[in-house]
């Protein structure tokens, strides 16, 4: 766990840096256009790029040296800040920059996501896959608690172009630490090349022929439908209920890095459950009911209180669903396996901002103002002020993700998933 925790710590200085940048562009997007559909769109042009590069990256990472791979995903990420730095500081920034910027980032992201999702299964024991996920967890957590704070306390003070300098320069210890460590590759006869359909593909059959795998994809895909577009919401939702106050904002979205990091240190501690399998369910079941309150709730105690709980048990399911991955999928192969994985979840992501922004905007919103014809049923619950639309269509994805946990429990194969698939054997070179 040595070289992995050292990794993981330059890893949660760069990411706290990029949400503080994340966290200050959004509201400076949320100001010039107060659209739930630009912010969305944001999402999808980060996604977009990530699907198409993803068959092709998952052969690269079974094939080049992982370390250098996630050492290009930081670089290129640096570059993409400088950019809207020198854009902003030149007077010039627009929202179509951002739409350029991020999906340069979603191509190269998506390779160092693959490059060091496929690490862990060789950097530590498999008794502590869950721990190392949970890990993984606690760094978007842990940026979620302080990047608010930072950024709301520094903005004032130094302004836009003083936190993006703070970006650069945790980009900077991340990349230091990489270079500290050694990350060792999977031992294999022949690296896969790039030669064909075939080889693209192969992600996609080895899925196909395990019943488990494919029912552990279809239930996270079903997860992740209503999961995505509650949360294309969730920013554009909490702006539009308290007035676009962006200190609200940020204490909802503290609450919730709190709940992840305290989900993040228990899986740590404990390891989860011995069944992986239950703490994936129970955790969407968790999260599905708190995400109601969430979405019922009209007053920043009660976003606060829901938040922290829904993400409280995040941790819990993601790292059940990818220590069962890491376990079952030998390492040579994660990288095409994983990317299969992965391909699916990243056109759900880039897909539901397209459905929410415009569902929020033209129907919900609309319908549920005070002589909307929705405001007559649901304006008892969700109230008829601005935001309660996407207050309604946050509560029913919610719904939506409580019934997948519940019904996975009756879906046999996704049931018994870590009893019908062998453990594989890890075997690694320098």
């Amino acid at each position: 766990m040595r070289t992995f925790s050292i990794l993981w710590v330059g890893q949660l200085a760069s990411t706290i840096g990029s949400y503080m940048s994340v966290f200050a562009l959004m509201i400076w997007v949320w100001q010039a256009t107060e659209s739930a559909t630009t912010l969305a769109l944001v999402t999808f042009f980060s996604q977009l790029p990530r699907i198409a590069i993803t068959p092709v990256a998952g052969v690269i990472v079974d094939r080049f040296r992982r370390k250098q791979l996630i050492l290009l995903g930081d670089v290129v990420a640096a570059v993409c800040t400088l950019a809207i730095g020198l854009l902003f500081w030149q007077g010039q920034l627009q929202v179509w920059h951002l739409y350029g910027a991020v999906a340069l980032y979603g191509c190269f992201g998506q390779l160092q996501t693959l490059a060091y999702s496929t690490s862990i299964a060789l950097l530590v024991t498999k008794q502590h896959y869950a721990r190392a996920e949970s890990m993984v967890a606690g760094v978007n957590y842990g940026a979620a608690v302080f990047s608010p704070i930072l950024a709301g306390s520094l903005y004032p003070v130094i302004g836009l172009s003083g936190i993006i300098a703070i970006d650069l320069a945790t980009f900077g210890v991340a990349i230091a630490t990489l270079l500290s460590v050694k990350i060792p590759q999977p031992s294999q006869s022949t690296p896969p090349k790039i030669t064909g359909w075939r080889d693209l593909t192969f992600g996609f059959r080895y899925i196909a022929r395990q019943p488990s795998l494919v029912a552990l994809v279809v239930a996270f895909s079903l997860f992740a439908i209503p999961s995505d577009i509650g949360k294309a919401l969730y920013n554009p939702m909490i702006l539009a209920r308290s007035g676009g106050d962006a200190q609200v904002l940020g204490a909802v979205t503290t609450a919730a890095g709190i709940g992840g990091i305290l989900g993040a240190v228990a899986i740590s501690i404990s390891g989860g459950f011995q069944r992986r399998i239950h703490g994936m369910l129970l955790g969407f079941i968790a999260t599905g009911c708190c995400k109601i309150a969430l979405g019922l709730g009209q007053t920043p105690l009660v976003w606060m209180a829901a938040h922290f709980a829904a993400t409280l048990a995040i941790p819990l399911y993601y790292s059940s669903s990818n220590a069962i991955w890491y376990a079952k999928v030998p390492p040579a192969l994660q990288g095409r396996v994983l990317a299969a994985d992965q391909m699916i979840g990243l056109m759900i992501a880039a897909i539901a901002p397209l459905v929410a922004g415009p569902l929020a905007d033209y129907v919900f919103e609309p319908a549920m103002s005070p002589n909307g014809w929705l405001a007559p049923i649901f304006g008892p619950l969700f109230g008829t002020q601005p935001g309660s639309g996407m207050a309604l269509i946050y509560s029913t994805t919610a719904v939506l993700i409580v019934l997948v946990g519940i019904i996975g429990y009756g879906v046999r194969p996704l049931r018994e998933a870590e009893i019908r698939l062998p453990d594989h054997e890890t075997v690694s070179s320098p």
